[in-house]
């Protein structure tokens, strides 16, 4: 039976040219209609590019035909105009980060949820296991990233004039952090924010990655919408505890990606449980909440990380668990989230 929902399964498969995400993923599909046999569908572009537009509909339409059942496929495309598709769309400056295979950010609506901690573990998992990983430090306020990472080696400038990024355990990183003097804070203003994480993106010279994963700071605010604005996201990743409080703000982070039309690639729940020296499980913060909100949402869920003192330590001592021991339980509750992430973006 045709249905809208198989239509959209279907059109999955469809690419925007030249991007790793889908048509559904962007947004584009505003209408479809089911008439025996015969679907229509209706799109609306963001650009005006008569070549996208084409591809896009053959494509579909290709798809479509595919599908059991169905007897004639219909693409209809609305486009802006030339002067439209530059002046009011918001994401007309997005541009794909050449050698970079998949962005993924690591979010949550709150702080204290160890975002950074999951986002620096999960780096260096990722190339524990052979993938090519930058790691960006969005949180222009409270950098974190050069402690756990255990750097402060200041990023280097090229014949192109980009910054060539420091590299420690295998991950290529980016951070303010790296830009000022010790514990100098940064006092400044919305637009100072946007401009650095502009620059972070295109002015840095990452070359050939898999993943690049970057690190927000808690919220909905500029660093998000900017990086949003930027780049194409490949995903998002949230970050929650499972308590009630932390899950109630992890809706407003899958909001806020939902309307930009970055796909949810699922829910981590951190410091999951406690294991005691004699062996007795401990739910502190509760337990199960991030596994149930996936369900709730709809989204998968990536995996639990209990409370280890191991990881702690290892934030503070800049050695990651995934570096100093990944075959060891600690390590193992990353790896195998890892391999979930290499596994959904093959």
């Amino acid at each position: 039976m045709i249905t809208e929902d198989t239509v959209k399964s279907a059109l999955k498969a469809v690419k925007y040219p030249g991007y790793s995400r889908d048509i559904i993923s962007f947004g584009l599909v505003k209408r479809i209609t089911i008439n025996d046999g015969v679907v229509s569908v209706g799109m609306a572009l963001n650009s005006g590019n008569q070549e996208v537009a084409k591809q896009i509909k053959a494509d579909a339409e290709q798809a479509l035909k595919a599908m059991e059942g169905v007897t004639a496929a219909r693409v209809e495309i609305e486009q802006p105009t030339a002067g439209a598709a530059s002046g009011s769309n918001p994401w007309a400056q997005q541009n794909r980060v050449s050698g970079i295979r998949r962005v993924l950010a690591i979010a949550s609506g709150k702080g204290g949820v160890g975002k950074s901690t999951v986002s620096v573990n999960l780096a260096c998992a990722l190339t524990h296991l052979g993938m090519r990983v930058g790691l960006l430090d969005c949180d222009i306020y409270g950098p974190s990233i050069p402690l756990m990472m255990g750097t402060r080696e200041k990023p280097t400038v090229n014949g192109a004039d980009k910054m060539v990024p420091p590299m420690q355990y295998g991950v290529k990183l980016m951070s303010i952090g790296f830009l000022v003097e010790g514990d100098q804070p940064v006092i400044w203003r919305g637009p100072m924010i946007v401009k650095t994480i502009q620059q972070f993106v295109g002015s840095v010279e990452w070359g050939e990655l898999d993943f690049l994963l970057v690190d927000l700071p808690p919220g909905t605010g500029d660093a998000q919408l900017t990086l949003c604005q930027t780049v194409p996201l490949d995903g998002g990743v949230i970050v929650t505890t499972p308590q009630e409080a932390s899950l109630g703000v992890v809706r407003k982070g899958i909001s806020m990606f939902q309307k930009v039309n970055v796909p949810i690639t699922g829910i981590v729940e951190n410091m999951s449980y406690f294991i005691t020296p004699g062996g007795e499980r401990v739910e502190i913060f509760g337990h199960g909440g991030g596994r149930t909100e996936a369900e709730r949402q709809e989204v998968a869920f990536l995996g639990e990380i209990p409370l280890f003192t191991q990881i702690r330590e290892g934030g503070d001592k800049g050695v990651p668990v995934t570096v100093s021991g990944p075959e060891e339980a600690p390590g193992k509750a990353f790896i195998t989230i890892a391999k979930s992430l290499i596994e959904r973006y093959k």
